[in-house]
């Protein structure tokens, strides 16, 4: 049986269900990290609630979206009281839940959200301590709304249902609408400090902030574009395109002997030429020996980046813990098969935490040199360099995909370059030498081509 106190905390949030919630994160994150945000957010919450109650008296209810009780207690313990926010706007559910938790005899009532990291109990301590003497007390948010949202048990009547009706809860302004409303029924307030909420891409910093305190925060600002190529004089050019202008930005092209027009068209595309002895990992690490960016970003020759791209990988590295990523695959085909080929390989990207190189890996350069940039080997240098990055951190796969050519499964049969392919990584696993399985794979699908 939960015990009663005379102040009650009601704290809104929702079950961490991928695809249903923090939806603005969803085209960075995707919908399960967007989903892992939001369940590290509450339970950040918790711990300072949890601080709060237990030297105060003080009783805690979640109010809750999406999943049941079963789920929501397996996910945050029993020593809460778990309702539905119910149906309605958010206004509807905020008066539905005061006028809930009054009716026992609480006398003050706290409503706050998770998605504001600095949020502490000093802070909502300080919001019952108001109470006492206000009959309302708001913590304004920097984008206008409002964190936390309080009233003492006289001021209910008269508060609701004006201050929870005719406010549009998705835009700007609601605190100051909210305040209005107040003044016009003689209540007396009073605001706490400004803070920040987590819900657009640009907020990500914010967590990272409260998330990591004693680290110093760095966010890169520019980013190097590196492409390894020999005789690409027939995809080069759509792959620089795709870059786009920009004074964040330069690309680098690597070129390891090219005996076609790749150097005069990527020079004349306005991208700097370098000259590197093959293989692809030296040409890598001789860009990246030249790079200025703060990220690096290794692309294929044949391989086009999607459009504000750099939005993407900058935003990436607000997330906590982020060392590295990559893209989802598109492969630029009509054949169906090669729909399976794409969703095998964002899976093992996403879940296994293993992209590959045709998904334009990019990495904080820092770390890149850190870890000793690709090993110096003639196949499999990208998943040797992600398996070092691991370590590191967090690899982030993107929910854009990057477009590569189908070449590579064109030339031999979709069947045989995956069963080649395959066979590439069981040997290396096996401790095979990588000059024997490149030599092996350069025999399988022609001399010409390259991996």
């Amino acid at each position: 049986m939960f015990v009663r106190h005379k102040k009650r905390l009601i704290i809104f949030t929702r079950y961490p269900e991928p695809g249903t919630t923090k939806t603005r994160l969803i085209p960075l994150l995707g919908a399960e990290g967007a989903a892992d945000l939001q369940r590290k957010m509450t339970e950040h919450t918790l711990v300072q609630v949890k601080r709060l109650s237990t030297s105060h008296e003080l009783s805690v209810e979640i109010r809750y979206e999406g999943g049941n009780e079963s789920l929501m207690k397996n996910w945050l313990g029993p020593d809460f009281d778990y309702r539905l926010q119910g149906s309605g706007d958010l206004g509807l559910r905020m008066q539905r839940s005061f006028e809930d938790a009054f009716r026992p005899g609480t006398e003050t009532v706290v409503i706050i959200g998770t998605d504001i990291p600095d949020l502490s109990g000093v802070v909502i301590q300080k919001a019952f301590d108001v109470l006492k003497q206000k009959n309302v007390v708001l913590g304004p948010a920097k984008d206008g709304g409002y964190y936390l949202i309080g009233l003492q048990k006289d001021s209910l009547s008269q508060a609701t249902p004006y201050l929870f009706t005719g406010i549009n809860w998705g835009k700007d302004g609601v605190l100051n609408k909210t305040l209005e409303v107040v003044k016009s029924l003689g209540l007396n307030f009073s605001l706490l400090d400004e803070l920040e909420d987590v819900d657009r891409p640009e907020d990500l910093s914010i967590w990272g902030r409260a998330h990591n305190p004693n680290k110093l925060e760095f966010l890169p600002k520019n980013i190097s574009v590196i492409i390894p190529a020999i005789n690409e004089a027939d995809n080069i050019a759509n792959t620089i395109e795709s870059i786009g202008p920009g004074d964040k930005k330069e690309v680098i092209v690597v070129d390891g002997g090219s005996n076609d027009d790749t150097v005069w068209i990527a020079k004349s595309l306005g991208a700097r030429v370098i000259t590197s002895a093959p293989p692809r990992a030296r040409q890598m690490n001789q860009g990246a020996a030249e790079a200025t960016g703060d990220v690096l970003v290794f692309l294929h020759a044949d391989t086009r980046l999607p459009e504000k791209f750099e939005d993407f990988i900058l935003n990436s590295f607000k997330q906590p813990g982020t060392v590295a990523g990559a893209f989802e695959l598109r492969i630029d085909s009509g054949i169906p098969a090669l729909r399976l080929i794409e969703r095998l390989a964002n899976w093992r990207s996403r879940c296994l935490k293993t992209p590959y190189g045709d998904q334009a890996i990019f990495i904080l350069s820092r770390v890149f040199h850190q870890v000793g940039g690709f090993p110096d080997i003639p196949i499999m240098e990208d998943f040797e360099l992600i398996r070092r990055l691991r370590k590191q951190g967090e690899i982030a796969t993107l929910p854009v995909p990057v477009s590569t050519s189908p070449r590579r499964w064109q030339n031999l049969g979709i069947l045989k370059t995956t069963l080649i392919n395959q066979l590439v990584i069981a040997t290396y696993f096996m401790g095979v030498a990588p000059e024997v399985i490149a030599w092996w794979y350069r025999r399988s699908k022609g001399v010409s081509e390259r991996r």
